[in-house]
């Protein structure tokens, strides 16, 4: 293979990884046009089509996707080996890409990078903060941020934060006003702050346990939102119960501005995990960073 095949084979990994144009082009520092002129002569030059584009997507073809399938974990390979040269060097150096929750980023990531860059000055992270679902193998990412019951089994899981809960909380001004339930049956006479699942698109359902008993409870209310932070500012200023990440709350919990409600129904589950694919060689940098995260 002709060196140029491979620079345009490379081109058409980062387009195919973010199904995006735009973002292939910032990515590679290079036009849009430019990009599209490479895999237009690739394509010509197999005699294949790699990749469907419509004016809202790119997704790859049959033969796209096997050309990706095969050539994302020589990549990595290749990157994991180039990587593993930090061994020799006197300060660690390279790039780690993470994605987590906007929490998780929030509340365990940021804490430690004042101390980690201070530390390493030549380790650049980036970090992609979204509720969704991400294939980090496929996007291109060297590790993610999750609750440990939402991370693959084929991944290494290294644990960052100790057991949680879903927390139910109101303001003291709307309980006073409306009551305070003593059963999580009793929500169903309360308004609540639901919350809509970005990757499933569902409502949560609110989960307890009644001695040995779990239950999934279908709340009412008058407000539905896709974020966390969203659904604390509307139970702090009264508009309804909100069912929360624990940690996330409480700093209003200390405060007095919320409540927490049926602590002895609300069960525990295991806390946030730093993932990544066991079949990868990690560099000098990763392992720095994840011995960083490790929960002691």
């Amino acid at each position: 293979m002709k060196r140029e095949e491979m620079s345009d084979l490379m081109t058409f990994m980062v387009v195919a990884q973010e199904q995006s144009f735009t973002r292939a082009a910032a990515k590679l520092n290079l036009s849009q046009s430019a990009i599209s002129h490479t895999l237009r002569k690739l394509e010509r030059n197999l005699g294949v089509r790699l990749l469907n584009r419509t004016t809202r997507s790119v997704t790859c073809t049959e033969a796209g996707q096997r050309i990706l399938d095969t050539l994302l974990p020589s990549i990595q390979e290749i990157e994991g080996l180039l990587n593993s040269l930090d061994d020799y060097r006197e300060l660690p150096k390279g790039n780690i890409r993470i994605t987590a929750t906007d929490f998780a980023a929030n509340y365990f990531l940021l804490p430690k990078l004042q101390r980690f860059i201070s530390q390493y000055p030549d380790i650049n992270i980036e970090v992609d903060a979204t509720s969704r679902m991400v294939n980090i193998v496929a996007e291109g990412f060297d590790a993610g941020i999750r609750l440990g019951e939402q991370v693959e089994k084929d991944m290494i899981a290294v644990k960052i934060g100790k057991e949680t809960q879903m927390v139910v909380i109101a303001s003291p001004h709307y309980l006073s006003a409306k009551g305070i339930p003593t059963h999580p049956q009793d929500l169903l006479a309360h308004n609540c702050i639901n919350l809509r699942m970005i990757t499933s698109g569902a409502i949560y359902q609110w989960e307890f346990k009644d001695g040995e008993k779990a239950l999934r409870i279908k709340v009412p209310g008058s407000i539905i939102c896709n974020n966390g932070m969203f659904a604390i500012g509307s139970a702090i200023k009264g508009l309804g119960i909100a069912c929360v990440l624990k940690e996330a709350v409480e700093p209003y919990l200390e405060s007095g501005e919320l409540v927490q409600l049926l602590g002895d129904y609300t069960p525990f589950f295991p806390g946030f995990y730093l993932y990544y694919p066991s079949r990868r060689q990690n560099s000098t940098a990763f392992r720095l960073l994840i011995q960083a995260l490790k929960l002691e």
